[in-house]
């Protein structure tokens, strides 16, 4: 039988604790970014984007994250596409991310007000400086502490699914 030090089970948990780190840092960065582009193509006025997005958010929603783990990939092998187990999972993670986070935001937006929308329009401004200016500013102070949150709950996710707690 195999003994292992006190050392060893440290060492190896530190290692572990690490790439959790690392793995959350690029899931909640790159889930950001995707999920930004989610938000402001949900929030477009063309019904096929919206549509294609809610099906997106509830489908990455609605399957367990171990399930998206073996899909990306076992799944990106068999169309043969060759990747390390750290690329499948930051990809997954980051898929997985975004979706919750882009109805996160999502919800933040819809919560601004008819009337700032409408001041918006009045001030002759294009839907995109309609958003940066006017929209996303108040719908950032609402959406810390939800995305906030968020980022806490999937770090233990994370360590749960990676058998790192």
């Amino acid at each position: 039988m195999v003994e292992f030090s006190l050392w060893d089970i440290v060492s190896n948990l530190l290692l572990a604790a690490r790439w959790t780190l690392v793995l959350s840092l690029i899931a909640f960065v790159g889930g950001g970014l995707v999920g930004l582009a989610l938000l402001v193509a949900r929030t477009t006025h063309k019904r096929g984007l919206q549509k294609a997005v809610a099906l997106y958010v509830q489908v990455f929603q609605g399957t367990p994250l171990l399930m998206q783990l073996f899909l990306a990939y076992f799944g990106m092998a068999m169309l043969g596409v060759e990747t390390s187990a750290w690329t499948a999972a930051a990809v997954a993670l980051t898929l997985y991310s975004s979706a919750f986070l882009a109805e996160i935001w999502h919800g933040c937006v819809k919560s601004i007000g008819k009337g700032q929308w409408e001041a918006a329009q009045s001030l002759a401004l294009n839907f995109g400086e309609q958003l940066r200016y006017v929209i996303f500013p108040q719908a950032a102070r609402i959406a810390v502490a939800p995305t906030v949150g968020r980022s806490e709950e999937h770090t233990s996710e994370l360590q749960s699914h990676l058998m790192i707690s």
